[in-house]
């Protein structure tokens, strides 16, 4: 297999029009596509629509130029989406193909290797929980298979698509005699993330799977997996999930290597990414290195503490504005000074994923 990524720049949250572009140019295969990922304009928060708004809008995209529904693309495309472009983040979308090809030589280098997979819907008194930890460690061993990735240790990004609660999801369950993980529609968000991404931690042996429970989802922020980043939004009730790494069964000039990020500001973790993917960082990337990235992703938090390296932070302070969106702003400008470039998939809501206040950084990077 090969595999190759392309950076598309969106107008709009419906702006699917860089994505026809390239199939009409060849650069893309509509029938290779197995993940989309998408940074919206929208507040990422419980009611960002924005989110099923370009779901929509890319699998109506993909299904006409293959003469397909769009619910039988769904059925075997990730589409992940994440709302917020705060600060100088720009919306685009990232468009993952595995295509076929001859086996790479003996020998060869590791190339990025691609594998997707979905757990079963989940009921509404399972999200957040260790319902929701196990099948996403399931879901993450069968991508692994699916990508030909055999170490742990391959595995550099793992991004989840995870569900949320509404009131509706939560009467249903009471209606049932169920109860669930919390009666708050946002928390609900990070209790979804956070049970995602100890599901990524148990699957790669990050973390001991008996640790991974109930009562530590969102509570034991020890717990952590440097390599997950979970998504939550209302337009699913599944998990989708996709393992990014390197495979000597996969071929093709692109790699993957990352880093994680202690805090908000921690360009280091940034360098030793590129240092993963052959590329050393001095002040700011240069014309030459830029050209060489494919893809930027990461997550950002800030910190329970209320201090980044001793000094005050306001971001949970705020009544206006939610402080996963200043955590969006903040990393995205870090990162934007180290990569010179603003096309970056910087998602807020952190939880168990990289240390509190930080969180895994990956590159994608041509040899």
């Amino acid at each position: 297999m090969h595999a190759l990524v392309h950076r598309l720049p969106a107008a709009a949250p419906h702006d699917a029009s860089a994505l026809h572009a390239a199939i009409e140019a060849g650069t893309i295969k509509p029938e290779a596509i197995v993940a989309v990922l998408g940074k919206t304009e929208g507040n990422g928060c419980v009611n960002d629509f924005t989110r099923g708004y370009a779901t929509s809008a890319l699998k109506g995209a993909i299904a006409a130029r293959l003469g397909q529904t769009p619910d039988a693309v769904e059925r075997r495309v990730a589409f992940v989406m994440s709302g917020g472009t705060e600060g100088g983040l720009s919306p685009h979308w990232i468009v993952f193909e595995a295509r076929e090809a001859p086996p790479p030589p003996a020998g060869a280098p590791k190339a990025l290797a691609i594998g997707v997979a979905f757990t079963p819907a989940f009921a509404p008194e399972e999200i957040g929980r260790r319902a929701q930890v196990a099948a996403t460690a399931d879901a993450v061993r069968r991508a692994m298979t699916a990508a030909r990735i055999d170490q742990p240790s391959d595995v550099h990004y793992v991004q989840v698509k995870c569900p949320l609660l509404t009131k509706a999801r939560i009467a249903e369950a009471a209606a049932r005699g169920r109860d669930v993980a919390t009666y708050d529609t946002y928390v609900s968000m990070g209790y979804s993330r956070g049970a995602s991404a100890l599901g990524v931690a148990a699957a790669l042996g990050e973390i001991a799977d008996a640790a991974a429970s109930d009562r530590a989802v969102c509570s034991d922020r020890s717990l952590y997996s440097g390599v997950a980043s979970t998504s939550a939004g209302i337009e699913l009730m599944e998990n989708q999930v996709m393992v990014l790494g390197n495979s000597a069964a996969w071929s093709g000039d692109l790699v993957i290597g990352h880093g994680v990020m202690a805090d908000a500001i921690d360009v280091a973790a940034a360098g030793t990414a590129l240092a993963a993917v052959g590329i050393r960082l001095g002040t700011q990337l240069g014309p030459r290195e830029r050209a060489r990235i494919a893809a930027v992703l990461c997550k950002a938090e800030p910190a329970q503490s209320g201090e980044i390296r001793g000094r005050r932070h306001i971001m949970l302070d705020d009544s206006d504005i939610h402080a996963s969106r200043h955590a969006r702003a903040l990393v995205g400008g870090v990162l934007a000074g180290v990569f010179g470039d603003t096309q970056l998939f910087v998602s807020g809501g952190a939880e168990h994923q990289g240390p509190d206040g930080g969180g895994p950084v990956a590159v994608i990077a041509r040899r």
